[in-house]
């Protein structure tokens, strides 16, 4: 779940969160350093962007990243499986499966968590369908980018392809997102506020980037590579709550990769195709910083600013469901020791999920009050507790209709007060200044397993589970990626 309204959480969430530095590659331009342009206002491009980009994606060496990026592709890598596994027995996914099932070429690349292969364009758009189904995937704050869908989706399935080798997908991944997250950057949050779903928009340049460097393009099949990638923006905020939203980063997985595999044949493009006056940045957003991807290249990494989700629904949510689990657990609450719980939350969190009375496990993400009281009685808001049994399940209404909510203009979105009345007369309070799963406060590897472990349950074997992660967890020892789906499969 995103809206543009929240940025100020978003761009705040993220300040300060600077990654390692690396030595700049070579031929990468330097920025220019007078102020920001005002939003609104057209930038000039600072010269060639999209052939400063190509260039420094075509240089970049898995040798050139700092230890704690590449750390963080490992766990960007570990979530994003454990979502597109928990997605993978999704009605959306059967659907899909079963509508291009009669069309799909050869037998190339598996799906998580299924025994069908499909040729790597359709295995790439439906690994990303799957990952983002359950909207629990992984999260750059600064721009609401689920950055992994559409680059693993489409790199895993060409892996399956031709042979890659762990520190070669590693690599390929953090440049992936990268290059998403940095062009999101440049158009946030201009381009998202008049409807344009960021994820599938941006995350094409970063399926094509990632793909672009494992068949080894040259800078100029590089740039063409990102020009065809701009041709296809993909997603608008209408399909949120319908199947639509998660075919948007399930198509920039697989655009991403047709412009690869094209432009490594040199089918051509624009140079410019990203900064032109009648391009990308200026025909889909009425702001244009392109500094944000050409500055500091190899020097800071936006793909250390990922972050993972612990709660299955939107991040506006996150700091009210923290809450009701800590003071559930510290208490020991019972459902029926609560005569009330206060909430002093930022108008946001009304706006975007003040749903009241949900009917339906995708509405119950849509509702605060859902949230709160089934995290009080569950301890978790994972997946199963945005089900339509939990949604429907008498106890969690009743307490539900006793949660209560109030705009304060003195709480930032990523904040809460919440005060819970037991019917004895004791208050208890907490304020949560920022949520499990934010960069101040990130997911524990621990975490982010149990998660995994969780989505997996009733869809692959525990033991199938347990050898999922660990080769997530030692991608970079690995000789072939493709083992990583291997594991993640089931035998026809």
């Amino acid at each position: 779940m995103n809206d543009p309204k929240r940025r100020n959480f978003l761009k705040a969430s993220a300040a300060g969160a600077l990654a390692a530095a690396a030595p700049a590659l070579p031929g990468v331009a330097s920025a220019a350093t007078d102020d920001k342009p005002a939003a609104n206002v057209p930038a000039k491009a600072p010269g060639k962007v999209t052939q400063t980009l190509a260039r420094y994606i075509v240089n970049a060496r898995y040798e050139d990243l700092p230890a704690n990026v590449r750390k963080e592709g490992t766990r960007t890598l570990l979530n994003w499986v454990g979502v597109a596994v928990g997605g993978s027995r999704h009605e959306t996914v059967d659907r899909a499966v079963a509508a291009l099932a009669p069309f799909s070429g050869p037998q190339q690349a598996g799906l998580f968590g299924r025994k069908e292969r499909f040729d790597i364009m359709n295995a790439a758009f439906l690994n990303g369908v799957a990952s983002h189904i359950f909207d629990f995937d992984d999260t750059h704050l600064k721009t609401i980018i689920h950055p992994a869908g559409p680059v693993a989706s489409a790199i895993l399935a060409l892996s399956e392809y031709r042979p890659v080798s762990g520190k070669e997908f590693l690599n390929a991944l953090v440049l992936g997102v990268e290059t998403e997250c940095r062009i999101g950057n440049a158009v946030y949050p201009n381009h998202y506020d008049v409807g344009w779903h960021i994820t599938g928009t941006a995350g094409v340049f970063g399926s094509a980037a990632a793909a672009g460097k494992l068949l080894g393009l040259s800078e100029q099949q590089m740039v063409w590579a990102l020009g065809l990638a701009a041709s296809q923006p993909v997603g608008l905020r209408e399909s949120f709550g319908s199947m639509n939203k998660s075919f948007n980063p399930g198509r920039a997985a697989s655009n991403g990769l047709f412009a690869a595999i094209l432009a490594s044949k040199d089918y051509t493009s624009s140079d410019g195709m990203i900064e032109a006056k009648r391009g990308w940045a200026n025909t889909i957003s009425t702001k244009q910083d392109y500094r944000e991807i050409t500055e500091g290249l190899g020097q800071r990494y936006e793909a250390a600013l990922n972050t993972y989700k612990p709660f299955a629904c939107g991040i506006v949510i996150h700091p009210a469901i923290d809450a009701a689990i800590q003071l559930r657990n510290a208490e020991h609450l019972k459902a029926d020791q609560i005569e009330r719980i206060d909430l002093k939350v930022h108008p946001l969190v009304l706006e975007l999920t003040g749903k009241k009375t949900p009917q339906q496990g995708l509405e119950g993400k849509f509702s605060v009050y859902h949230s709160v009281a089934v995290a009080i009685i569950e301890g978790a808001a994972g997946e199963k507790q945005y089900s339509d049994r939990a949604v429907r399940d008498p106890q969690v209404i009743a307490l539900r209709d006793r949660v209560n909510a109030v705009v304060d203009p003195a709480i930032r979105p990523e904040q809460v007060d919440m005060t819970i009345t037991l019917k004895d007369g004791r208050k208890l309070h907490k304020f949560i200044e920022h949520a499990v799963g934010s960069l101040e406060v990130p997911m524990t590897d621990a975490q982010l397993e149990a998660k995994f472990r969780d989505l997996a349950q009733g869809v692959l074997p525990d033991a199938q589970v347990r050898r999922l992660m660990d080769a997530c967890w030692q991608v970079e020892s690995l000789n072939s990626a493709a083992q990583i789906v291997k594991a993640g499969t089931l035998q026809a």
